[in-house]
């Protein structure tokens, strides 16, 4: 496993820079790249890159769990091959916190929603972790599959929003929206709970169930899942073309007719 130094800069739209020795790499999603030194090689691979998934089928194998989690075939490895210290960095896809994760000090495993991992250091293990309860495939907001990271040594998430960390002790629950699941220990129950009533389920705003957690072991939430954010953009867009509208405009359809268009 690779030991990388790091340090995570930005408040909002946060990013992480990450410094290798020589022969030192990480692996990262494709497009997540910031930037990078001199000495610095790119090199696309079949699936992590990690000692479980060496050889031609290993690889292969590797490459096809990460379609079922609705990533691409390919990673890309960063390694250094300079003689002297190099940084690359990586950027939050979103506004959201950059959560590192030390995987040898939480039992060398972590679960996490499918589209949360963002880089590791070249040796982590990114599988998938089969949901086996029917409802928390059908209606968890993650489906069947979330990713499992294995090994010892560092990985990066990012949460959307604010970033929020509990413990749970053992026993103890937690519902939440199943979108802002961001990740949890192996130890810690996943299942799908009904909001109640049928008045509560259908206009209460909060979608038909929630996601019950129950310890032990430690979870992290996000504020802002993708979803939410993507939907509220979409919401607030302003509707181009004839008859539509224009938000944020103070004229309205005087503004129109001031531009010249009368129709």
């Amino acid at each position: 496993m690779h030991v990388i130094d790091y340090r995570i800069n930005g408040d909002d739209m946060q990013f992480v820079e990450i410094e290798l020795d020589p022969n030192e790499a990480v692996i990262a999603e494709a497009g997540a790249m910031m930037f990078m030194d001199d000495g610095i090689e790119m090199e696309t691979i079949f699936g992590d890159g990690s000692q479980q998934n060496r050889g031609f089928l290993g690889s292969l194998l590797g490459a096809g769990t990460r379609v079922l989690t609705g990533e691409s075939l390919f990673m890309t490895a960063y390694g250094n091959r300079s003689m002297q210290k190099r940084r690359v960095a990586f950027g939050a896809p979103y506004p959201g916190k950059i959560l590192p994760m030390h995987l040898g000090e939480m039992g060398g495993e972590i679960i996490a929603q499918k589209d949360s991992f963002l880089c590791a250091a070249k040796g982590v293990s990114i599988g998938i972790a089969f949901q086996k309860r029917i409802g928390v495939g059908l209606f968890g907001g993650e489906g069947f599959i979330m990713q499992r990271l294995r090994g010892d040594g560092l990985a990066f998430v990012h949460a959307g929003g604010t970033l929020y960390e509990r413990v749970l002790a053992p026993g103890e629950g937690l519902r939440v929206d199943t979108g802002c699941l961001v990740a949890l220990q192996p130890s810690v129950d996943y299942d799908i709970e009904f909001v109640g009533g049928i008045k509560t389920a259908l206009f209460g705003g909060e979608g038909l169930f929630f996601a019950r957690l129950r310890g032990p072991g430690k979870v992290w939430l996000q504020s802002l899942p993708f979803s939410r954010l993507a939907g509220r953009i979409v919401a607030a867009a302003p509707q181009t073309g004839r008859g539509g509208r224009e938000e944020g405009s103070i004229l309205g359809g005087l503004g129109r007719v001031l531009d010249g268009d009368n129709s």
